[in-house]
């Protein structure tokens, strides 16, 4: 299989460090806001991706992050007078709600950086024995970028080209603009932990550096984030990494594309972030998933006005067809050239976007199999939820699924339609049978169906 190195910048045979394992790590969510539907498409591209590797027989070690200290939460802290600690602690809970309302799969390692600080601190003395960092008179630590030849190979940036426009600013104790803080001294009234440089808080890019070396030892396979982190973040990363090891610190680094809506990106600034709660309250998980893995994941998404309603529109017709052929062939034995055929394109860098084209060509043909009775669309549809229940699609019961689509999006009742359901309940509790029986007979030949309970009654499309 063939994935894409953002630091060679081509597709390259995947051969991992150690024969028959991975070891893969993904920058997560820092925890000073709510997530977004950047952070749930970024963790659906990597569970996919280690799940994909389990398939071909890898032995798989996933780890993610979490940031729970940084500028942006002790500012939410203040904001709303709540420990930075424990705001941090209760935005990981809820996130984790969601993003298993989302379907992602947990990592095999949560790391989170208050829980590595010894760690990062040990990294940081080793760098700075190295003749790599240095401890400034306020009491921060800054990485020396001069020392490290390498800087800016993952961003194929210069040094110069980097610092045009940068300057040092107050309070700053750096040599050089270029350097980068390793260790924050705390200012007074925050979150801090004691060090030999004196009371302060990690950076935020030392923090995935050290958590890799004590999850991993001192190489990794594949080392994956947003495109937006390439640099600084992962550029600082290989800095630390590599000054400390002398080793190439990750194989194959990849990168997923940015969500911008309607041509912009997607930020708080400008208003325009979508929560993944709120998504999840109006569409299908499936559905959310349908509408991203239309893309590349190495290219941007652009969120327009009504794409996850298009998505569910196509998910409900295959659910649908997916729903009749079970009902009436049953399960098959799973269509082996369709399996291949997935596992053919997602071997070429993990290409959801051809995945999920191939899919309306298979639903085409199985509506044709099912409209002239051909009991092998039951092997059809077997091996497409079987292959694609990898990318976090077709996993339900179809009736099921089609009742959950009714739920979150209830199908707008004409008022003619609510006055014959209305007029056939009167009927009925008048015991008038026969005019609620013409009544309900009215209902049915416009296109709904009439249910009633113990409660009353339900109208809904057919």
């Amino acid at each position: 299989m063939k994935i894409y190195n953002s630091l060679t910048r081509r597709k390259e045979e995947f051969v991992p460090l150690e024969e028959g394992k991975v070891k893969m790590y993904a920058c997560g969510i820092t925890v000073s806001g709510e997530a977004h539907i950047g952070h749930g498409y970024q963790a659906l591209i990597y569970d996919i991706m280690r799940r994909f590797l389990e398939k071909q027989g890898y032995k798989v070690t996933y780890a993610r992050n979490y940031t729970d200290v940084d500028d942006k939460i002790i500012a939410k802290a203040k904001e709303t007078g709540i420990p930075a600690d424990k705001y941090a602690a209760d935005m990981i809970k809820k996130i984790d709600g969601i993003m298993s309302d989302f379907d992602v799969g947990e990592p095999t390692l949560w790391l989170k950086a208050t829980e590595n600080i010894a760690n990062i601190i040990d990294f940081i003395q080793k760098l700075i024995d190295g003749g790599h960092a240095y401890a400034a008179a306020n009491g921060d630590v800054y990485f020396d970028v001069g020392s490290f030849p390498k800087y800016g190979c993952l961003s194929n940036r210069s040094v110069e080209d980097m610092l045009d426009g940068v300057r040092v600013e107050n309070g700053e104790f750096k040599r050089s603009p270029a350097d980068f803080a390793l260790w924050k001294a705390a200012k007074e009234g925050e979150i801090c932990w004691d060090s030999s440089w004196g009371k302060g808080r990690p950076g935020w890019h030392i923090e995935c550096s050290a958590m890799n070396r004590t999850a991993f030892g001192e190489q990794i396979d594949i080392h994956g984030g947003g495109k937006d982190l390439i640099f600084p973040h992962h550029e600082n990363e290989i800095a630390q990494s590599e000054s400390l090891t002398g080793k190439q610190f990750a194989k194959y680094w990849t990168h997923n594309g940015l969500i911008k809506v309607n041509g912009q990106k997607m930020s708080k600034s400008l208003g325009n972030s979508l929560l993944l709660e709120d998504l999840l309250k109006k569409y299908t998980n499936e559905a959310v998933k349908f509408a991203l893995l239309q893309t590349n994941y190495r290219n941007d998404i652009n969120i327009v006005d009504g794409i996850f309603d298009e998505a569910e529109k196509h998910l409900t017709g295959f659910y649908k067809i997916i729903g009749e052929v079970e009902a009436r062939f049953g399960e098959g034995r799973a269509n082996p050239e369709i399996g291949a055929r997935f596992d053919a394109v997602m071997s070429d860098d993990f290409n959801t976007a051809l995945a999920i084209s191939d899919l309306f060509a298979y639903f085409k043909d199985a509506a044709k199999k099912l409209a002239r009775g051909d009991k092998s669309v039951a092997d059809d549809v077997r091996a497409v939820r079987e292959a694609y229940s990898l990318l976090g699609l077709f996993k339900k019961d179809a009736g099921a699924y089609l009742a959950e689509v009714e739920e979150k999006n209830p199908a707008q009742i004409p008022e003619s339609v609510k006055q014959l359901a209305a007029q056939r309940w009167q009927a009925k509790l008048d015991k008038n049978w026969a005019q609620a029986d013409a009544l309900r007979a009215q209902i049915d030949a416009a296109g709904y169906t009439v249910k009633d309970s113990k409660d009353g009654y339900t109208v809904n499309k057919r």
